[in-house]
């Protein structure tokens, strides 16, 4: 759940609740896919629940996402198509935001915006290092959402993770219901 820190830490409340009202709640089953490899994405996923894994043609299963985590934000970055195909790993419940709603916002939002991209980029940024880090000491396994480095959370984001989760706590019982 730490990763949807990074985003929801840099979002204000409204941006939040925007994102529970316009996003739609997906329940899929194992294997259902995501995210296809090579075909452009439309929406960008928040994993509310559950796990979805990370697949790249050749390679095989790179990563095991968790709750929190955000699929589909490169290629929203770049417009590129995606580069590895990402499906339920069992069940999961995730937050589907269509690409043309979240781009409508942020023309329409410059300050949204400027939250919006400061939190990819920080996401990024944190997967990236997770990335490099993990192939440095355990070259060909696929990397655990859950696995804690001890270098991982930027001191500077301290202040916002306790804000954050209660936000994403917010967001799980608004989508999932009185059970979250």
């Amino acid at each position: 759940m730490r990763k949807v820190l990074y985003i929801l830490g840099n979002l204000s409340d409204e941006d939040i609740e925007w994102m529970a009202r316009t996003g739609r709640r997906l329940d899929v089953g194992d294997g259902h896919v995501l995210v296809r490899q090579g075909q452009p994405a439309d929406c960008l996923y928040i994993v509310l629940e559950g796990h979805a894994s990370v697949d790249v043609a050749g390679v095989g299963v790179v990563a095991r996402l968790g709750s929190g985590e955000v699929i589909g934000e490169v290629s929203f970055v770049d417009s590129a198509p995606p580069s590895a195909t990402v499906s339920a790993d069992g069940r999961c419940v995730a937050l589907a935001l269509n690409r043309r709603d979240i781009e409508a916002r942020l023309r329409g939002d410059g300050a949204f915006a400027g939250r919006f991209y400061k939190a990819l980029a920080i996401f990024l940024a944190d997967r990236l290092r997770g990335t490099v880090d993990r192939l440095k000491h355990r070259p060909g396994q696929a990397m655990a959402a859950d696995r804690i480095m001890e270098d991982e959370l930027d001191e500077g984001l301290l202040d916002q993770v306790s804000l954050a989760g209660v936000r994403f706590d917010r967001m799980l019982r608004t989508l999932l219901g009185a059970a979250a």
